[in-house]
């Protein structure tokens, strides 16, 4: 076994023989450079080798001209900075001016504009503000222009400006705008006879919309159901009730077959001028004809029952609306309960208005008013106070006389406090009460219970 001390000897004449061969392999490369045509060069890299400190300079290079814009981009972006702002596209400048003028040159500037000529809102915004500021002439200028351009070949187009014209006050110019359709090659239907005979009846034009139905085969139009609807409306709105029913003959005569619409119109004014007899024989004609009523139907019938005292029969058509898939809406609500009040069932009428909640139908402000006003008739002026507190906090305000009711009723009967919360109501809220009627409520709680 070999000591320590013959174990290093070995391992130093190992290394000996180690370095000496290292040696001899080193002077044959150097020997082998000297022949090697870039031997110049064979301890110092080529100028454009790659070293690391070449590789980070690049590197940091790289990164900075990512951080700098280019040349042409930082331009751009002064030229910017120094610029104006952009100019408001022209359907807000349109909304923004209030000028009339201003608002017409603007209108009439962009007449080519397909965002302005196509927006049916941007139209009746501009004719409505026109016609508010009383300058019918510039409504003129702007829908004639318009009726020139070539969307002004579509009967839609055309419906529009006769029914701005309606909504402009100026009947005679939605009239002649239908009579002058084909001069601007667009063709006309019942759609645009319609619309121009509804634009005459708002303006109670009865003999020029008569004659406008009566002349219809002169323009090549076929009437529809909604034409004969709108002269049985007429009609009505006339007081000639037997000349409506002959129009529903007609109607019938033409192959056309009365809808709700046409019965429920009959009824109304039937009902109205007391004929109750030919009013339930439509409400049964309608029925037998397979004609099902609809929610304003109901409503008619039951306007009549509660005009004649009779909210129970009232109350169970409601039930029938309700089996028929119908659901009653705050008008009905609002008849019924103004009926049983009317009856002397002010329980029932306020069982009613419960019910309406549970039924999913919110009382609206119609309804808030008839309950306050029977409950001061009827001195239940706790409750009136409550139910007009939640009405007035919806921003819904009850009339001038209930409110002086209900506040005599709370000084009559000491509840200065809650006289006080609808007086606050009155002041605090927007509503339509004048200077002189807020002064008026204000006297009666400063007299308190003298003032009854």
């Amino acid at each position: 076994m070999l000591s320590l001390g013959a174990i290093r000897k070995l391992c130093a004449a190992l290394d000996a023989v180690a370095l000496t061969v290292i040696a001899a392999g080193l002077s044959r490369d150097s020997q082998h450079l000297r022949h090697h045509p870039f031997s110049a060069h064979a301890h110092s890299p080529p100028p454009d080798f790659p070293t690391i400190a070449s590789c980070r300079a690049a590197i940091s290079s790289s990164e900075d001209r990512r951080r700098q814009p280019s040349h042409a981009a930082a331009a751009a972006a002064k030229k910017s900075a120094g610029a104006e702002p952009a100019e408001p596209p022209v359907l807000v400048k349109i909304k923004n001016e209030r000028n009339p003028e201003r608002l017409y040159e603007l209108f009439k500037a962009n007449a080519h504009n397909h965002l302005l000529v196509e927006n049916r809102y941007a139209f009746e915004d501009t004719v409505a503000r026109l016609s508010g500021a009383r300058r019918n002439d510039l409504v003129e200028e702007i829908l004639e222009q318009h009726k020139a351009l070539p969307q002004g070949r579509r009967e839609g187009f055309v419906v529009r400006i006769i029914v701005l014209y309606g909504k402009a006050r100026m009947p005679d110019h939605a009239l002649r705008t239908f009579r002058d359709m084909e001069a601007y090659g667009c063709p006309r239907t019942a759609k645009s006879l319609n619309a121009t005979m509804k634009v005459l009846l708002r303006a109670r034009m009865f003999d020029e919309a008569l004659q406008l139905f009566e002349c219809s085969e002169n323009y090549r139009v076929e009437l529809d159901d909604i034409s004969y609807n709108t002269v049985v409306k007429m009609m009505c709105d006339m007081g000639e009730l037997r000349a409506a029913y002959r129009v529903m003959q007609e109607m019938e005569k033409a192959g056309l077959r009365p809808d709700a619409i046409t019965y429920t119109t009959l009824m109304d004014v039937f009902y109205k001028y007391g004929q109750r007899e030919v009013g339930d024989g439509l409400w049964n004609l309608m029925r037998l004809r397979g004609c099902m009523p609809t929610l304003a139907s109901y409503n008619v019938r039951i306007q009549f029952l509660v005009n004649r005292r009779r909210g129970w029969q009232a109350n169970d058509l409601v039930r029938k609306m309700y089996a028929s898939g119908i659901r009653p809406d705050e008008i009905t609500y609002n008849l019924v309960i103004k009926g049983f009040f009317k009856m002397g069932e002010h329980e029932m009428a306020k069982t009613v208005f419960g019910a309406m909640h549970g039924r999913g139908c919110k009382p609206n402000a119609k309804v808030y008013q008839t309950m306050v006003h029977y409950l001061c008739g009827r001195k239940e002026f706790d409750l009136a106070f409550r139910l007009c507190k939640d009405s007035m906090e919806k921003n819904w305000f009850p009339s001038v006389h209930t409110i002086n009711q209900l506040l005599k009723g709370l000084m009559t009967i000491s509840k200065d406090r809650n006289a006080r919360e609808i007086m606050k109501l009155v002041i605090g809220r927007k509503s339509s009460y004048s200077n002189d009627e807020v002064k008026t409520f204000q006297d009666i709680l400063s007299h308190g219970k003298t003032r009854k």
